[in-house]
């Protein structure tokens, strides 16, 4: 069928590898939600932000419901979050967040990637001070005015806003602590909410070359690519 036939074929492949593992890492973020915080989503910030996040994503309705499922289930028994921290190549600071049923299959798969690409899994702590755990929420630039936006988003608690013209959104920041309250007074305003997450944001960066930034991307790919890992954050500028 040709080269240009398996290129295409390859690139869709690729595509459908990155949409199953979007699925399940939202899957598991479901499952662990309802675990800790209840099935009803209006009494449960965690997972109506893993719901819009799903359907953000267009996760089909039946894997969502298997994901609330699990959690009312056994199987939810033995899944638990666990952060791990480490330096990539060049110093650059890591937090993983891992959903695992195996704590110990998930921190040697850790430590193989890191031990290949260069890099050293540390111990708790070693890494977190360079972060902070915050809210962030991203919303349409297009829905007000730039003063509107400003105005409602500060009202509702943000204490940081960036614009991203490239995907004409808005990204506002909370604390850790308002981020439930944030998320609520958006919802009641009727904004459309196109992320809505807790996340480690770094309290400095660091610049890397081009050559640098590949020895770390290497590293970053293969983790994310472990079926425990949910997120990874990095300090990179």
């Amino acid at each position: 069928m040709g080269r240009i036939f398996e290129k295409r074929k390859a690139k869709m492949f690729a595509r459908y590898d990155r949409m199953a593992k979007t699925f399940t890492r939202i899957g598991r973020e479901i499952t662990i939600a309802v675990k800790l915080g209840g099935v009803e989503p209006a009494g449960n910030p965690r997972l109506r932000a893993a719901l819009q996040e799903a359907r953000a994503s267009n996760m089909p309705k039946d894997r969502v419901e298997a994901a609330i499922q699990r959690a009312l289930g056994r199987q939810a028994d033995t899944l638990q979050e666990v952060l791990y921290e480490g330096y990539a190549p060049h110093g650059v600071a890591l937090m993983i967040e891992t959903a695992t049923d195996n704590p110990t299959r998930t921190v040697a798969n850790l430590r193989s990637y890191f031990n290949k690409y260069g890099g050293s899994l540390a111990q708790n702590g070693a890494v977190e001070f360079l972060f902070q755990r915050r809210g962030v929420f991203k919303v349409p630039a297009q829905a007000l005015s730039r003063e509107e936006m400003e105005l409602l988003l500060i009202e509702a608690g943000a204490d940081d806003i960036e614009y991203d013209d490239d995907e004409d959104i808005v990204i506002a920041y909370s604390s850790f602590e308002d981020f439930g309250r944030m998320q609520r007074a958006l919802e009641e305003r009727g904004v459309e909410l196109k992320l809505a997450q807790l996340q480690w944001i770094p309290l400095s960066t660091v610049s890397l070359t081009d050559e640098q930034m590949d020895d770390v991307a290497r590293l970053i790919e293969h983790i994310e690519q472990d079926e425990d890992v949910q997120h990874v954050y990095h300090n990179i500028a």
